[in-house]
């Protein structure tokens, strides 16, 4: 074996000192004498050495003439498959390495800065909608009206400084739990409070608030006559629209509220406010003009005071489902002055 082969054979075993094994040769060994003889040195199978002259026995006196040993018949070698060409003689041959498979991302570091999780409360999971109707069973017995107040603040300190959904830690000044009389045969559940809610602690006293106590009082009601409430106690972010979960953990604490009051009528002020009692989430245009049944009272649906705020154009529409309500409670309009 020349120079040439031998370097490239001490290159080899170099790699492998260096844990590369996968080394494909690049070229023809043909094509380079050097390499041709060293492949063929390392590929081919090496034939054992020709057996010695036999020898005759010694009272022999004619010498048996020598013949060469017969070649040994072997099969000829499979043809070697083809691979990338091997580099010339004068320069290292390509290494190609296989890279090590990708690890897995590492699961994302934990946010030391997010809200803690509550001690004690857990957010309800995920579930379908449900109607008050099903949320509970009805009860069986109807709450004193001497009693309703106090039964009314034990759900308040049930609720407590609540940190049961993620609205408690948006930024809430205040629980709004409810506002009006107890004993109040129509009761209005909205949506959730606003800013002016979240500071005062009183459900609807913005100017949603303004344009509600001027339809309560053309059903020839007072504010102080009613009772309302809403489906969230705690402000969304930027008023937005309550998310399932934070629904879902007030709606109990609603359902008691109506289980105690007891209304005759029930109006839902908005899509969010009837998609929760009714448990259905269709247009307002399919759930209003019709009674609803939430927990023995009739429910009716209309908009809400801040959407009459931004189109004006449907406070007709608004006016003619109060007066629907007012039919049912046998209430007159004020006589105008």
């Amino acid at each position: 074996m020349d120079g040439s082969a031998e370097s490239l054979r001490g290159y080899l075993e170099y790699l492998r000192d260096l844990g590369i094994y996968d080394v494909y040769r690049t070229s023809d060994p043909s094509d380079d004498p050097a390499l041709a003889a060293w492949w063929k040195s390392v590929a081919s199978p090496v034939a054992p050495p020709a057996s010695a002259t036999p020898q005759r026995p010694a009272n022999s006196s004619v010498p048996a003439p020598q013949r060469p040993a017969a070649p040994i018949q072997r099969p000829a070698p499979s043809p070697t498959p083809q691979r990338p060409p091997m580099p010339s003689s004068n320069r290292a041959p390509d290494i190609v390495i296989t890279p090590p498979a990708a690890a897995a991302a590492p699961p994302p570091a934990y946010d030391f800065d997010q809200a803690p999780a509550p001690t004690g409360q857990f957010a309800p999971p995920a579930m379908p909608l449900v109607s008050f109707n099903k949320l509970a069973p009805l009860p069986t017995e109807r709450v004193a009206p001497a009693d309703k107040v106090a039964a009314l603040q034990k759900v308040r300190d049930t609720i407590g400084d609540c940190t049961r959904c993620p609205l408690a830690y948006a930024g809430r000044h205040n629980i709004v739990f409810a506002d009006g009389d107890p004993n109040a045969e129509l009761m209005f559940v909205g949506e959730g409070p606003g800013a002016d809610e979240d500071a005062s602690g009183t459900p609807f006293v913005g100017k949603a608030g303004q344009l509600l106590n001027n339809m309560i009082n053309a059903m020839g009601l007072k504010r102080e006559q009613v009772y309302i409430a809403n489906v969230v106690k705690c402000r969304p972010p930027q008023n937005r629209t309550p998310e399932p979960k934070e629904a879902n953990t007030c709606s109990p604490f609603l359902l008691q509220q109506v289980d105690i009051v007891q209304p005759k009528v029930i109006v839902a002020l908005g899509a969010t406010a009837a998609t929760y009692l009714l448990g259905v989430k269709q247009s307002l245009a399919n759930l209003r003009g019709q009674w609803h049944d939430v927990r023995g009272a009739k429910c009716a649906v209309t908009y809400h005071p801040a959407f009459l705020l931004r189109d004006p154009r449907q406070k007709g529409e608004a006016w003619k489902d109060l007066q629907r309500v007012m039919v049912e409670l046998g209430l007159k309009p004020p006589a105008r002055s």
